[in-house]
């Protein structure tokens, strides 16, 4: 996914560009880290005390340029516009929130407003169209076959969570002046594996292998997850 959208941002922006990012529900701040080191200035939002925690704890651990650079925010996703300005921010991230978001129009119209003109809107949500890949590949055909119908299930956390159709978020995107511009496959291959599965030495080839068909039909069309890029008019 970071390939994907450092390819995203290397296409719509000019080189050396210092790009203000905004990361909503940023987690224990990965990819805002990981911007924050590549020179951007980075906002992240994030409501859940433990990864502040562990973001600012990050943080810390990082030289005084990258600190300067990243700013962490407490608060909810739905309420960017209590936070900042219509407008400021060139690049938007919202990465594996709007599964445990009930509603997510009003998130999504926020995430928009906050877009520059030109901006890059990121998001990377689980895929309704592919729900019964997984119970199926693992022999639970009841359970593929209840998944043919449905947006909702229940992860890996035991949480019951729902997943969005490309269908249905390519209309959203451009209801919102946000049109889709690309999108990728996540996890095409990997969902089901054990973690263990891989040896270091095959992480490259792994890597390769999820990348190309990240961007290649049919596969794309299965992965678990999707990395939708929306552009602001």
């Amino acid at each position: 996914m970071a390939r994907q959208l450092d390819e995203q941002i290397a296409g719509r922006f000019a080189v050396g560009r210092r790009l203000r990012v905004l990361d909503v529900g940023m987690g224990q701040g990965t990819q805002a880290l990981r911007l924050a080191r590549a020179g951007h200035q980075v906002t992240g939002v994030e409501r859940d005390a433990t990864m502040i925690a562990a973001a600012r704890e990050a943080l810390a651990g990082q030289p005084e340029g990258i600190r300067e650079r990243m700013r962490i925010v407490e608060g909810d996703g739905r309420d960017t516009g209590v936070h900042f300005l219509p407008g400021s921010f060139d690049v938007v991230l919202c990465h594996g929130v709007l599964m445990y978001v009930e509603e997510p129009d009003p998130l999504l119209a926020g995430l928009a407003r906050m877009l520059a003109p030109g901006g890059l809107l990121s998001l990377v949500v689980r895929n309704g169209d592919a729900l019964a890949l997984r119970p199926g590949l693992h022999g639970d055909w009841a359970g593929a076959l209840a998944a043919f119908d449905t947006v909702n299930y229940r992860n890996r956390l035991g949480l019951d969570v729902r997943a969005d159709r490309l269908a249905t978020l390519t209309a959203k995107l451009a209801g919102i002046g946000a049109p889709l511009h690309t999108w990728y496959g996540v996890r095409v291959f990997t969902d089901t594996a054990p973690d263990a599965a891989v040896p270091p030495d095959g992480l490259a080839a792994l890597l390769a292998a999820e990348e190309r068909a990240g961007r290649t039909d049919p596969y794309r069309s299965v992965a678990a997850l999707l990395h939708l890029c929306g552009v602001r008019g």
